[in-house]
Protein backbone atom coordinates (compact mmCIF):
# COMPACT_ATOMS: atom_id res chain seq x y z
CA UNK A 1 0.00 0.00 0.00
CA UNK A 2 1.35 3.58 -0.95
CA UNK A 3 0.28 4.89 2.66
CA UNK A 4 2.64 2.66 4.31
CA UNK A 5 6.02 3.76 5.47
CA UNK A 6 8.88 3.11 3.17
CA UNK A 7 11.37 0.36 3.95
CA UNK A 8 14.26 0.61 5.06
CA UNK A 9 16.03 0.47 1.30
CA UNK A 10 13.34 3.45 0.38
CA UNK A 11 14.11 5.90 3.67
CA UNK A 12 17.44 5.94 3.23
CA UNK A 13 16.84 7.03 -0.36
CA UNK A 14 14.62 9.10 0.10
CA UNK A 15 16.17 10.79 3.11
CA UNK A 16 17.32 13.53 2.17
CA UNK A 17 13.62 15.04 1.68
CA UNK A 18 13.75 15.49 5.68
CA UNK A 19 16.68 16.72 8.41
CA UNK A 20 17.09 13.64 10.23
CA UNK A 21 17.78 12.72 13.83
CA UNK A 22 20.68 15.09 13.96
CA UNK A 23 19.07 18.79 13.58
CA UNK A 24 15.66 17.39 16.28
CA UNK A 25 18.89 16.83 18.77
CA UNK A 26 20.08 20.30 18.60
CA UNK A 27 16.80 21.90 19.01
CA UNK A 28 15.33 20.23 22.49
CA UNK A 29 14.93 23.34 23.73
CA UNK A 30 12.40 24.59 21.49
CA UNK A 31 9.17 22.94 20.92
CA UNK A 32 8.93 20.06 18.93
CA UNK A 33 8.10 19.75 15.45
CA UNK A 34 5.41 17.00 15.67
CA UNK A 35 3.77 16.45 19.07
CA UNK A 36 4.36 13.20 20.77
CA UNK A 37 2.13 10.08 20.78
CA UNK A 38 1.44 9.82 16.75
CA UNK A 39 2.04 7.16 14.71
CA UNK A 40 2.79 6.69 11.14
CA UNK A 41 -0.77 6.00 10.66
CA UNK A 42 -1.83 8.02 12.90
CA UNK A 43 -0.10 11.10 11.02
CA UNK A 44 -1.97 9.54 7.62
CA UNK A 45 -5.33 9.30 9.02
CA UNK A 46 -5.17 12.85 10.37
CA UNK A 47 -3.98 14.89 7.41
CA UNK A 48 -6.21 12.41 4.59
CA UNK A 49 -9.44 13.16 6.47
CA UNK A 50 -9.55 16.27 5.70
CA UNK A 51 -9.49 15.85 2.05
CA UNK A 52 -11.51 12.48 2.20
CA UNK A 53 -14.13 13.49 4.56
CA UNK A 54 -17.81 13.43 3.23
CA UNK A 55 -18.82 15.99 5.70
CA UNK A 56 -16.78 19.48 4.65
CA UNK A 57 -17.08 22.29 7.35
CA UNK A 58 -19.49 25.04 7.04
CA UNK A 59 -16.73 27.84 6.96
CA UNK A 60 -15.22 26.22 4.01
CA UNK A 61 -18.50 27.26 2.06
CA UNK A 62 -18.72 30.52 3.87
CA UNK A 63 -15.17 30.81 2.98
CA UNK A 64 -15.44 29.67 -0.56
CA UNK A 65 -18.42 31.36 -1.38
CA UNK A 66 -17.21 35.00 -0.35
CA UNK A 67 -13.55 34.31 -2.18
CA UNK A 68 -15.67 33.36 -5.15
CA UNK A 69 -17.59 36.41 -5.11
CA UNK A 70 -14.78 38.63 -5.38
CA UNK A 71 -13.00 36.57 -8.53
CA UNK A 72 -16.66 37.47 -10.26
CA UNK A 73 -16.06 40.97 -9.26
CA UNK A 74 -12.25 40.34 -11.05
CA UNK A 75 -13.99 38.70 -14.27
CA UNK A 76 -16.94 41.81 -14.46
CA UNK A 77 -13.54 44.32 -13.93
CA UNK A 78 -11.58 42.40 -16.85
CA UNK A 79 -14.25 42.49 -19.13
CA UNK A 80 -15.22 46.22 -18.36
CA UNK A 81 -11.61 46.88 -19.47
CA UNK A 82 -11.10 44.67 -22.23
CA UNK A 83 -14.50 46.74 -23.76
CA UNK A 84 -13.39 50.40 -22.42
CA UNK A 85 -9.70 50.26 -22.16
CA UNK A 86 -7.40 51.25 -19.39
CA UNK A 87 -8.49 54.25 -18.92
CA UNK A 88 -11.39 53.07 -16.91
CA UNK A 89 -7.95 52.66 -14.62
CA UNK A 90 -6.76 55.82 -12.49
CA UNK A 91 -3.55 56.10 -14.62
CA UNK A 92 -2.57 59.09 -16.25
CA UNK A 93 0.45 60.96 -17.05
CA UNK A 94 2.55 61.11 -15.50
CA UNK A 95 1.54 58.39 -13.14
CA UNK A 96 1.09 55.60 -16.27
CA UNK A 97 2.02 53.00 -14.22
CA UNK A 98 -0.16 52.18 -11.13
CA UNK A 99 -2.22 49.81 -9.56
CA UNK A 100 -1.33 47.22 -12.37
CA UNK A 101 2.37 47.05 -11.52
CA UNK A 102 2.30 47.87 -7.52
CA UNK A 103 -0.26 44.43 -7.66
CA UNK A 104 1.98 42.91 -9.80
CA UNK A 105 4.84 43.35 -7.93
CA UNK A 106 3.50 42.31 -4.31
CA UNK A 107 1.74 39.32 -5.76
CA UNK A 108 5.41 37.92 -7.01
CA UNK A 109 7.08 39.06 -3.82
CA UNK A 110 4.19 37.19 -2.05
CA UNK A 111 5.01 33.96 -4.13
CA UNK A 112 8.49 33.99 -2.64
CA UNK A 113 8.23 31.90 0.41
CA UNK A 114 7.07 29.14 -0.77
CA UNK A 115 10.05 28.77 -3.21
CA UNK A 116 13.04 29.30 -0.17
CA UNK A 117 10.72 27.10 2.13
CA UNK A 118 10.46 24.21 -0.52
CA UNK A 119 13.57 24.19 -1.99
CA UNK A 120 16.41 26.19 0.22
CA UNK A 121 14.74 24.98 3.41
CA UNK A 122 15.30 21.50 2.10
CA UNK A 123 18.71 21.50 0.85
CA UNK A 124 19.45 22.81 4.56
CA UNK A 125 18.41 19.74 5.56
CA UNK A 126 15.60 22.00 8.02
CA UNK A 127 12.73 19.68 9.40
CA UNK A 128 10.71 22.61 10.41
CA UNK A 129 9.68 23.04 6.68
CA UNK A 130 8.15 19.77 6.35
CA UNK A 131 4.71 21.24 8.00
CA UNK A 132 3.87 24.02 6.18
CA UNK A 133 5.88 23.36 2.61
CA UNK A 134 2.74 22.12 0.67
CA UNK A 135 0.16 25.14 1.23
CA UNK A 136 3.67 27.61 0.95
CA UNK A 137 3.96 25.85 -2.57
CA UNK A 138 0.30 26.01 -3.31
CA UNK A 139 0.21 30.06 -2.23
CA UNK A 140 3.45 30.52 -4.67
CA UNK A 141 1.42 29.18 -7.86
CA UNK A 142 -1.57 30.88 -6.56
CA UNK A 143 0.00 33.92 -6.06
CA UNK A 144 2.13 33.79 -9.56
CA UNK A 145 -1.35 33.36 -11.18
CA UNK A 146 -2.97 36.49 -9.94
CA UNK A 147 0.88 38.10 -10.42
CA UNK A 148 0.16 37.63 -13.96
CA UNK A 149 -2.98 39.06 -15.19
CA UNK A 150 -1.36 42.22 -14.57
CA UNK A 151 0.92 42.81 -17.22
CA UNK A 152 -1.02 41.12 -19.65
CA UNK A 153 -3.97 43.79 -18.79
CA UNK A 154 -1.95 46.67 -18.79
CA UNK A 155 -0.72 46.11 -21.73
CA UNK A 156 -4.30 47.00 -23.44
CA UNK A 157 -4.26 44.54 -25.87
CA UNK A 158 -3.63 41.63 -24.09
CA UNK A 159 -4.67 39.60 -27.09
CA UNK A 160 -1.26 40.78 -28.77
CA UNK A 161 1.07 39.57 -25.50
CA UNK A 162 2.23 36.81 -27.83
CA UNK A 163 4.65 39.34 -29.47
CA UNK A 164 6.43 39.27 -26.09
CA UNK A 165 7.56 35.77 -26.70
CA UNK A 166 10.44 35.10 -29.33
CA UNK A 167 9.60 32.61 -31.72
CA UNK A 168 9.72 33.02 -35.96
CA UNK A 169 7.54 34.66 -37.72
CA UNK A 170 6.77 36.18 -40.50
CA UNK A 171 6.24 39.90 -39.71
CA UNK A 172 10.06 39.67 -38.67
CA UNK A 173 9.27 41.05 -35.28
CA UNK A 174 11.07 40.10 -32.06
CA UNK A 175 10.80 41.29 -28.60
CA UNK A 176 13.26 43.73 -27.63
CA UNK A 177 15.52 41.75 -25.49
CA UNK A 178 17.52 44.64 -24.09
CA UNK A 179 13.71 45.25 -21.84
CA UNK A 180 13.84 44.32 -18.44
CA UNK A 181 9.92 44.09 -19.05
CA UNK A 182 10.42 41.17 -21.43
CA UNK A 183 12.90 39.57 -19.18
CA UNK A 184 9.75 39.45 -16.82
CA UNK A 185 8.33 37.37 -19.18
CA UNK A 186 11.00 34.74 -18.66
CA UNK A 187 11.91 34.90 -14.91
CA UNK A 188 8.12 35.09 -14.00
CA UNK A 189 7.59 31.87 -16.77
CA UNK A 190 10.26 30.14 -16.28
CA UNK A 191 9.36 30.74 -12.03
CA UNK A 192 5.89 29.38 -12.54
CA UNK A 193 6.94 26.29 -14.63
CA UNK A 194 9.84 24.97 -11.95
CA UNK A 195 7.62 25.82 -9.02
CA UNK A 196 4.61 24.12 -10.69
CA UNK A 197 6.67 20.39 -11.26
CA UNK A 198 8.51 21.00 -7.85
CA UNK A 199 4.89 21.33 -5.83
CA UNK A 200 3.40 18.14 -8.60
CA UNK A 201 6.55 15.84 -7.79
CA UNK A 202 6.19 16.37 -4.12
CA UNK A 203 2.69 15.75 -3.79
CA UNK A 204 2.28 12.37 -6.13
CA UNK A 205 3.18 10.12 -2.56
CA UNK A 206 0.60 11.49 -1.23
CA UNK A 207 -1.83 10.92 -3.97
CA UNK A 208 -1.30 7.54 -4.04
CA UNK A 209 -1.95 7.62 -0.59
CA UNK A 210 -5.60 9.35 -0.92
CA UNK A 211 -5.81 6.83 -3.98
CA UNK A 212 -5.46 4.07 -1.70
CA UNK A 213 -7.45 5.25 1.15
CA UNK A 214 -10.11 6.97 -0.82
CA UNK A 215 -14.01 5.63 -0.15
CA UNK A 216 -15.18 6.20 -3.48
CA UNK A 217 -14.69 5.12 -6.82
CA UNK A 218 -14.26 8.21 -8.92
CA UNK A 219 -11.60 9.71 -6.26
CA UNK A 220 -9.54 6.11 -6.91
CA UNK A 221 -9.72 7.02 -10.41
CA UNK A 222 -8.78 10.67 -9.85
CA UNK A 223 -6.20 10.24 -7.43
CA UNK A 224 -4.92 7.19 -9.49
CA UNK A 225 -4.33 8.75 -12.38
CA UNK A 226 -2.45 12.09 -10.78
CA UNK A 227 -0.19 9.37 -8.76
CA UNK A 228 0.73 8.15 -11.87
CA UNK A 229 1.44 4.79 -10.58
CA UNK A 230 3.38 5.03 -8.04
CA UNK A 231 3.92 1.54 -5.62
CA UNK A 232 6.16 3.39 -3.80
CA UNK A 233 8.94 1.08 -4.49
CA UNK A 234 12.62 1.54 -3.78
CA UNK A 235 13.16 2.20 -7.23
CA UNK A 236 10.28 4.81 -7.12
CA UNK A 237 12.03 6.31 -4.15
CA UNK A 238 15.24 6.75 -6.09
CA UNK A 239 13.88 8.62 -8.83
CA UNK A 240 11.79 10.99 -6.74
CA UNK A 241 14.41 11.86 -4.58
CA UNK A 242 16.97 12.62 -7.48
CA UNK A 243 14.23 14.51 -8.98
CA UNK A 244 13.18 16.27 -6.36
CA UNK A 245 16.70 17.33 -5.13
CA UNK A 246 17.18 18.72 -8.68
CA UNK A 247 14.01 20.98 -8.76
CA UNK A 248 15.34 22.27 -5.12
CA UNK A 249 18.47 23.06 -6.62
CA UNK A 250 17.02 24.32 -9.89
CA UNK A 251 14.53 26.54 -7.86
CA UNK A 252 16.95 27.91 -5.18
CA UNK A 253 18.36 30.94 -7.69
CA UNK A 254 14.86 31.51 -8.75
CA UNK A 255 14.53 33.17 -5.20
CA UNK A 256 17.03 35.64 -6.23
CA UNK A 257 16.76 35.84 -9.82
CA UNK A 258 12.75 36.65 -9.91
CA UNK A 259 12.58 39.44 -7.70
CA UNK A 260 15.83 40.35 -8.81
CA UNK A 261 14.71 41.12 -12.43
CA UNK A 262 11.56 42.24 -11.38
CA UNK A 263 13.81 45.49 -9.51
CA UNK A 264 15.58 45.77 -13.05
CA UNK A 265 12.07 47.00 -14.14
CA UNK A 266 12.87 50.38 -11.81
CA UNK A 267 16.02 50.19 -11.75
CA UNK A 268 17.34 51.04 -15.26
CA UNK A 269 15.33 53.66 -15.59
CA UNK A 270 16.52 57.26 -15.22
CA UNK A 271 13.55 58.26 -13.12
CA UNK A 272 14.68 59.38 -9.43
CA UNK A 273 13.57 56.88 -6.75
CA UNK A 274 14.11 53.99 -9.36
CA UNK A 275 17.54 54.53 -10.43
CA UNK A 276 19.12 52.64 -7.60
CA UNK A 277 21.47 49.47 -7.32
CA UNK A 278 19.89 48.58 -3.75
CA UNK A 279 16.80 48.00 -5.65
CA UNK A 280 17.91 44.07 -6.45
CA UNK A 281 18.64 42.68 -2.97
CA UNK A 282 16.27 45.02 -1.64
CA UNK A 283 13.69 43.88 -3.24
CA UNK A 284 14.78 40.31 -2.81
CA UNK A 285 14.38 40.98 0.71
CA UNK A 286 11.18 42.47 1.22
CA UNK A 287 9.52 39.39 -1.27
CA UNK A 288 10.95 37.21 1.42
CA UNK A 289 9.31 39.35 4.19
CA UNK A 290 6.08 39.80 2.58
CA UNK A 291 5.97 35.81 1.66
CA UNK A 292 6.75 34.88 4.92
CA UNK A 293 4.38 37.22 6.43
CA UNK A 294 1.25 35.81 4.25
CA UNK A 295 2.44 32.11 5.35
CA UNK A 296 2.09 33.53 8.65
CA UNK A 297 -1.44 34.49 7.93
CA UNK A 298 -2.57 31.55 6.18
CA UNK A 299 -0.88 28.93 8.80
CA UNK A 300 -2.92 30.66 12.06
CA UNK A 301 -6.06 30.17 10.46
CA UNK A 302 -5.53 26.58 9.32
CA UNK A 303 -4.20 24.35 11.93
CA UNK A 304 -6.95 25.94 14.30
CA UNK A 305 -9.64 25.60 11.46
CA UNK A 306 -8.85 21.92 10.91
CA UNK A 307 -7.21 21.26 14.20
CA UNK A 308 -3.60 20.95 13.20
CA UNK A 309 -1.92 22.49 16.20
CA UNK A 310 -0.01 19.27 16.64
CA UNK A 311 1.94 19.32 12.92
CA UNK A 312 1.97 23.22 12.62
CA UNK A 313 3.41 23.58 15.86
CA UNK A 314 4.68 27.15 17.75
CA UNK A 315 8.16 26.19 16.82
CA UNK A 316 7.11 26.84 13.00
CA UNK A 317 5.51 30.31 13.95
CA UNK A 318 8.90 30.64 16.20
CA UNK A 319 11.41 30.24 13.03
CA UNK A 320 8.96 32.31 10.61
CA UNK A 321 9.16 35.14 12.80
CA UNK A 322 12.58 35.00 13.25
CA UNK A 323 12.87 34.89 9.30
CA UNK A 324 10.41 38.01 9.11
CA UNK A 325 12.21 39.61 11.91
CA UNK A 326 15.55 39.22 9.72
CA UNK A 327 14.16 40.22 6.19
CA UNK A 328 12.38 43.28 8.22
CA UNK A 329 15.82 44.55 9.00
CA UNK A 330 16.97 44.24 5.60
CA UNK A 331 14.12 46.20 4.27
CA UNK A 332 14.87 48.90 7.16
CA UNK A 333 17.96 49.08 5.48
CA UNK A 334 17.17 49.30 2.40
CA UNK A 335 14.69 52.61 3.18
CA UNK A 336 17.44 54.08 5.23
CA UNK A 337 20.01 53.78 2.41
CA UNK A 338 17.77 55.19 -0.17
CA UNK A 339 17.32 58.42 2.50
CA UNK A 340 21.25 58.51 3.17
CA UNK A 341 22.59 58.25 -0.87
CA UNK A 342 19.18 60.88 -1.88
CA UNK A 343 21.60 63.12 0.84
CA UNK A 344 24.96 61.77 0.00
CA UNK A 345 24.17 61.82 -3.85
CA UNK A 346 24.02 65.90 -3.82
CA UNK A 347 21.40 65.26 -6.48
CA UNK A 348 18.50 67.57 -6.25
CA UNK A 349 16.03 65.43 -7.81
CA UNK A 350 16.66 62.46 -5.16
CA UNK A 351 17.39 65.03 -3.04
CA UNK A 352 13.84 66.84 -4.34
CA UNK A 353 12.06 63.05 -4.09
CA UNK A 354 12.85 62.02 -0.41
CA UNK A 355 10.92 65.47 0.71
CA UNK A 356 7.68 64.86 -1.44
CA UNK A 357 7.83 61.65 0.38
CA UNK A 358 8.48 62.85 4.10
CA UNK A 359 6.16 65.94 3.12
CA UNK A 360 4.26 65.77 -0.18
CA UNK A 361 0.42 64.63 -1.11
CA UNK A 362 1.49 61.05 0.11
CA UNK A 363 3.29 61.41 3.31
CA UNK A 364 0.92 59.99 5.18
CA UNK A 365 1.50 56.67 3.35
CA UNK A 366 5.15 57.14 3.58
CA UNK A 367 5.03 57.29 7.34
CA UNK A 368 2.26 54.25 7.46
CA UNK A 369 4.41 52.05 5.25
CA UNK A 370 7.86 52.81 7.95
CA UNK A 371 4.75 52.09 10.68
CA UNK A 372 3.64 48.97 9.62
CA UNK A 373 7.30 47.51 7.72
CA UNK A 374 9.59 48.78 10.44
CA UNK A 375 8.32 49.65 13.99
CA UNK A 376 5.26 47.01 14.55
CA UNK A 377 7.38 44.17 13.58
CA UNK A 378 9.96 45.14 16.26
CA UNK A 379 7.67 43.59 18.38
CA UNK A 380 9.31 40.22 17.03
CA UNK A 381 12.31 40.26 19.06
CA UNK A 382 10.16 39.43 22.09
CA UNK A 383 9.48 35.46 22.54
CA UNK A 384 6.09 37.05 24.31
CA UNK A 385 5.53 37.94 20.82
CA UNK A 386 6.51 34.78 18.94
CA UNK A 387 4.61 32.96 21.18
CA UNK A 388 1.55 34.68 20.97
CA UNK A 389 -0.41 33.32 17.69
CA UNK A 390 -2.92 36.60 17.79
CA UNK A 391 0.30 39.56 18.01
CA UNK A 392 1.95 37.30 15.17
CA UNK A 393 -1.26 37.36 12.77
CA UNK A 394 -1.27 41.16 13.18
CA UNK A 395 2.33 41.61 12.90
CA UNK A 396 1.99 39.36 9.62
CA UNK A 397 -1.51 41.25 8.14
CA UNK A 398 0.59 44.61 9.52
CA UNK A 399 3.46 43.27 6.79
CA UNK A 400 1.68 42.56 4.02
CA UNK A 401 -0.01 46.23 4.32
CA UNK A 402 3.21 48.04 4.53
CA UNK A 403 4.90 46.12 1.27
CA UNK A 404 1.97 47.01 -0.73
CA UNK A 405 2.45 50.45 0.91
CA UNK A 406 5.86 50.32 -0.57
CA UNK A 407 5.06 49.09 -4.29
CA UNK A 408 2.74 52.18 -3.89
CA UNK A 409 5.30 54.48 -3.34
CA UNK A 410 7.88 53.02 -5.30
CA UNK A 411 5.62 53.61 -8.46
CA UNK A 412 3.62 56.50 -7.75
CA UNK A 413 5.33 58.37 -5.46
CA UNK A 414 8.08 58.52 -7.98
CA UNK A 415 5.78 58.94 -10.82
CA UNK A 416 3.71 62.02 -10.27
CA UNK A 417 6.53 64.42 -9.90
CA UNK A 418 9.50 63.92 -12.41
CA UNK A 419 12.13 66.36 -13.44
CA UNK A 420 9.82 68.68 -15.44
CA UNK A 421 7.02 70.71 -12.88
CA UNK A 422 4.49 71.15 -16.02
CA UNK A 423 3.99 67.40 -16.19
CA UNK A 424 3.54 66.80 -12.51
CA UNK A 425 -0.18 65.60 -11.65
CA UNK A 426 -1.71 63.52 -8.56
CA UNK A 427 -2.80 59.66 -9.01
CA UNK A 428 -6.14 58.97 -7.26
CA UNK A 429 -7.57 54.78 -8.10
CA UNK A 430 -10.80 54.39 -9.37
CA UNK A 431 -13.25 51.99 -8.73
CA UNK A 432 -11.98 49.65 -11.25
CA UNK A 433 -8.69 49.91 -9.64
CA UNK A 434 -9.49 48.80 -6.58
CA UNK A 435 -12.36 46.30 -7.76
CA UNK A 436 -9.17 44.33 -9.44
CA UNK A 437 -7.32 44.74 -6.56
CA UNK A 438 -9.99 42.96 -4.30
CA UNK A 439 -11.12 40.50 -7.04
CA UNK A 440 -7.02 38.71 -7.48
CA UNK A 441 -7.31 38.73 -3.88
CA UNK A 442 -10.76 36.83 -3.96
CA UNK A 443 -9.20 34.30 -6.76
CA UNK A 444 -6.14 33.64 -4.35
CA UNK A 445 -8.53 32.54 -1.89
CA UNK A 446 -10.89 30.80 -4.28
CA UNK A 447 -7.56 28.83 -5.56
CA UNK A 448 -6.74 28.05 -2.03
CA UNK A 449 -9.80 27.15 -0.59
CA UNK A 450 -9.81 24.62 -3.42
CA UNK A 451 -7.10 22.97 -2.63
CA UNK A 452 -7.46 22.23 0.94
CA UNK A 453 -10.44 20.19 0.06
CA UNK A 454 -9.28 18.35 -2.15
CA UNK A 455 -5.34 17.63 -1.95
CA UNK A 456 -3.46 17.48 1.39
CA UNK A 457 -2.45 20.71 2.86
CA UNK A 458 0.43 18.95 4.57
CA UNK A 459 3.09 16.28 3.13
CA UNK A 460 1.78 12.77 4.93
CA UNK A 461 5.04 11.05 3.62
CA UNK A 462 7.42 13.85 5.13
CA UNK A 463 5.35 13.99 8.22
CA UNK A 464 6.45 10.56 9.01
CA UNK A 465 9.72 10.68 8.44
CA UNK A 466 10.09 13.18 11.68
CA UNK A 467 8.35 10.75 13.81
CA UNK A 468 10.74 8.64 16.51
CA UNK A 469 9.23 5.39 15.03
CA UNK A 470 10.93 6.26 11.92
CA UNK A 471 14.67 6.33 13.01
CA UNK A 472 13.85 3.37 15.48
CA UNK A 473 12.96 1.39 12.32
CA UNK A 474 15.68 2.29 10.66
CA UNK A 475 17.96 1.66 13.32
CA UNK A 476 16.82 -1.75 13.67
CA UNK A 477 16.43 -2.21 9.77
Amino acid sequence: MADKKPTKGSKQKGAPVSAGAGSRSLSSHLPPVVEPGYTMATVADKISEVVLTQNTPRGWYIGLAFSFALTMLLLVSITWLLVRGVGIWGINVPVAWAFAIINFVWWIGIGHAGTLISAILLLLRQDWRTSINRFAEAMTLFAVACAGLYPLLHMGRPWLAYWLFPYPNTMGMWPQFRSPLVWDVFAVTTYLLVSLMFWYIGLIPDLATLRDRSPSRTGRIVYGLLAMGWRGSARHWHRYEMTYLLLAGLSTPLVVSVHTIVSFDFAVAQVPGWHATVFPPYFVAGAVYAGFAMVVILAIPLRRFYGLQDFVTMRHLDHMARIMLATGLFVAYGYMIETFMAWYSGSVYESSLMNNRFTGPYAILYWSLLLFNVLIPQGLWFARVRSSTTALFMIAISVSIGMWLERFIIVVVSLHRDFLPSSWGMYYPTFWDWSMYLGSIGLFFSLLFLFLRFLPMISIFEMRTLLPESEVKEDLG
